[in-house]
């Protein structure tokens, strides 16, 4: 379920959309919000000059998500969206603490659409070392499915060879083949893709899982989400003209423009360079 409540903050339905990872994985969340809302403004915040946050400890995460969630804020938005399933995990309470309009993470809507798709309850989740550490996921699951069967996988290396551009290079072949053996051998039929950048590698690992195993990818889940909460709270954009999204990233905006182009299917335009 959504996270946070608008506790008495008016909000102008006009406002955008805040979403942020710690890096390009989140604009898988973006397209998908896109795709399901075209009318909607986007302003999306990825700390390329920090990541990964999958191997930092919980306290740095939520340090690093207090300060995020502050910048979005200061820029009007309307509703956040967390789009860094390790942030999800270890640093939500804090995101929501200090939200006035409503949050939406990633991490439930996957684990919700994992029970809805697996016919065994027997699923697989793929995600980085402090995510699996937390245990967040397999919590999640449970809370849908009490009887469910979870094999969690630490990749930390996928995060970073989808930052470099390898989405379908022998060297991440090689990698995804390792992380999915010990896997694959619970005989799972269901995969959670559980870091926003695991979907860019979606046809890699579609390809080893075989055709019986449904990939989960939460980012159509929590546009969904998105998309219900606006209508709840009345919030969809009713402004003519087309939107005109903002990207910031903290390090590197060129290198995030060339690679965040693949996630988006589109050019990106200007993207912002922030200095803390």
């Amino acid at each position: 379920m959504p996270h946070g409540a608008a506790r008495g903050f008016r909000v102008n339905r006009d406002r955008p959309i805040g979403v942020f990872d710690s890096g390009i994985g989140g604009l898988t969340v973006a397209h998908a919000l896109m795709s399901a809302l075209p009318n909607e403004r986007i302003v999306y915040f990825g700390d390329t000059a920090r990541l990964p946050y999958g191997t930092k400890s919980s306290a740095t995460v939520a340090g690093y998500a207090a300060q995020i969630t502050d910048f979005l804020l200061k820029r009007d938005v309307k509703m956040l969206v967390v789009a860094c399933n390790t942030m999800a995990a270890v640093a939500l309470a804090v995101v929501t603490s200090l939200s006035p309009v409503p949050v939406v993470d990633v991490l439930d809507a996957g684990a919700q659409a994992a029970v809805e798709s697996s016919r065994s309850g027997r699923i697989g989740v793929l995600a980085t070392l402090t995510t699996v550490s937390s245990e967040a996921y397999d919590r999640a699951i449970y809370a849908h499915a009490r009887d469910a069967r979870v094999v969690s996988q630490a990749c930390p290396l996928f995060a970073p060879l989808v930052e470099e551009g390898w989405l379908d290079h022998p060297v991440t072949e090689l990698t995804a083949r390792e992380y999915l053996r010990p896997v694959l051998a619970e005989e799972i039929d269901t995969l959670v893709l559980g870091c926003t950048h695991y979907p860019l590698l979606k046809p890699l690992l579609a390809r080893i899982a075989g055709p019986s195993i449904v990939l989960v990818d939460s980012a159509e889940t929590t546009a969904a989400r998105v998309a219900e909460l606006l209508t709840a709270c009345d919030l969809h954009r009713t402004a003519p003209k087309e939107p005109v999204h903002e990207y910031y990233v903290t390090d590197l905006p060129q290198r995030f423009r060339a690679v965040g182009a693949l996630c988006l299917g589109r050019p990106l335009p200007e993207v912002q360079l922030v200095h803390w």
